[in-house]
């Protein structure tokens, strides 16, 4: 008689090294996704204390999934989605169950693949803008260089034109300067948070004017654009956007969508950038493999385009592997909605999750040697179910980031550009170290110095 199979056991555990009232925010705030990559050495499901909040970290891929998939009694909420409202209001990212089913299916108008082809040419446009003036000897500040690169991608794609550089300049302080204390403000008590310190006054001041900056460019965009005229933009796509019964996205959620496709898709495709020109100079066979591609794609020297990227191949997986290492979202919240049972134990209501990517990238069940820089593990002979499950940079299920082709393609036309025309040398300087507590995980400091390819 056939056996029946059966349940896996998973193993739970309570991660040591708590301190009075501030639980594991140390080891966070010194290892950031390092210190989550580490946990399941401890179990498949282990408690961390954020604060004065236990929370729970699924650190398997198979509970990760399971707790992605389901996101009604997994909702967004807890300590990350408390502030990240005061941000993106009840945007795409930050909505509660209730919400995201016609929140997604008007936003995902806006990225079909016939949307995506014509905003790759403001993707080229900006990337070559930008390092037109790049010459051998020049160093840049990676970070920062592909921050404006990528916040003047999405002002065009929102807006079909560029922004005026100086309301550009301005965005880009506000976020910088929202994006940096989020996780402070999270960490911090409400009392706290509601005193006029210097760190919350400026907060306050950067999240006033990103949002008078976003209304501002909206109603300037309403005021110029005439029906039937330019081509569809990212931000017309929103506003013609109509679900099946003849719904659409009203004033206050176009804002909220506005403001989180800039959080989303700025500070990650910067990050993502400056890692992988790091990890090339580290890996010169790599490079070479990526150098060899261009070549053979690229032979005229000319600019890449959409038609180039099914034979960018070897770009997309250094993107890819890039992104298994350093998964720039690397800590979000979920609360459960009711009553559940995860890894074989009961969880009542109101029971915290910390979920991030990085609890499950780097474990020895989904990868081969997994803290190794080993692009092929993508080549499609060679991954495994096993890595597709825990390969979670975008999320899965219901609510994977619906822009995640647009991000990949802006990071592969970027090094495809960048990369076959230079070689990116790390200064010295170089601190690689996590920014403390910063929404997206990005070095410290990465100075690249040009040389020819």
């Amino acid at each position: 008689m056939p056996q029946s199979s059966q349940p896996p056991t998973y193993s739970a555990a309570v991660a040591p090294g708590a301190l009075p009232l501030l639980g594991h925010g140390h080891r966070l705030l010194r290892g950031s996704a390092g210190y989550l990559s580490s946990l399941h050495r401890h179990g498949d499901l282990v408690a961390v204390r954020l604060g004065p909040t236990t929370a729970q970290v699924p650190c398997h891929p198979d509970l990760l999934n399971q707790v992605l998939a389901d996101h009604r009694v997994f909702d967004k909420g807890g300590v990350f989605y408390d502030r990240a409202r005061d941000v993106a209001g009840n945007g795409l990212v930050t909505c509660p169950y209730r919400d995201h089913r016609q929140q997604r299916r008007l936003v995902q108008s806006a990225f079909r693949r016939s949307q995506l082809e014509r905003y790759s040419h403001a993707m080229q446009a900006e990337i070559a803008a930008a390092s037109g003036d790049w010459q051998p000897g020049r160093v840049v500040d990676a970070f920062p260089a592909f921050y404006g690169i990528a916040l003047r991608t999405l002002g065009r794609t929102l807006y079909s034109t560029t922004i005026d550089a100086d309301l550009a300049r301005s965005v880009e302080q506000s976020f910088d300067t929202v994006l940096n204390g989020l996780f402070r403000q999270m960490f911090l008590p409400a009392p706290v948070r509601r005193l006029p310190l210097p760190g919350n006054l400026r907060y306050r001041r950067a999240l006033a004017h990103l949002h008078d900056a976003t209304r501002r460019l909206i109603a300037a965009h309403r005021a110029a654009v005439r029906p039937g005229g330019a081509e569809p933009d990212l931000l017309g796509a929103l506003l013609a956007a109509r679900d099946d019964d003849g719904a659409r996205l009203t004033d206050t959620e176009v804002h909220d969508q506005v403001i989180t496709l800039l959080a989303a898709g700025t500070e990650t495709v910067a990050a993502t950038l400056t890692w992988v020109l790091w990890r090339l100079s580290q890996h010169p066979a790599a490079a070479e493999q990526v150098r060899a591609e261009l070549a053979q794609v690229l032979p005229d020297g000319r600019a890449p385009g959409w038609a180039d990227l099914a034979q960018l191949g070897t770009v997309d997986r250094v993107v890819a592997e890039t992104l298994r290492l350093h998964p720039p979202g690397w800590l979000f919240t979920r609360v459960t909605t009711a009553p559940t049972v995860l890894a074989g134990r009961a969880f009542p209501a109101g029971t915290t999750l910390v979920v991030s990517p990085a609890a499950v990238s780097r474990h020895p069940a989904a990868f081969v040697a997994p803290a190794q820089f080993d692009p092929d593990r993508w080549r499609p002979e060679r991954v495994t179910p096993a890595a597709r499950q825990a390969f979670l940079p975008f999320g899965t299920g219901a609510r994977k980031c619906v822009g995640d082709l647009f991000a990949r393609t802006e990071c592969v036309l970027a090094l495809a550009t960048l990369l076959s025309r230079h070689r990116f040398v790390p200064e010295p300087d170089a601190d690689l170290r996590p920014v403390p507590l910063a929404t997206v995980l990005r070095p410290r400091r990465l100075r690249l110095r040009i040389a020819p390819p």
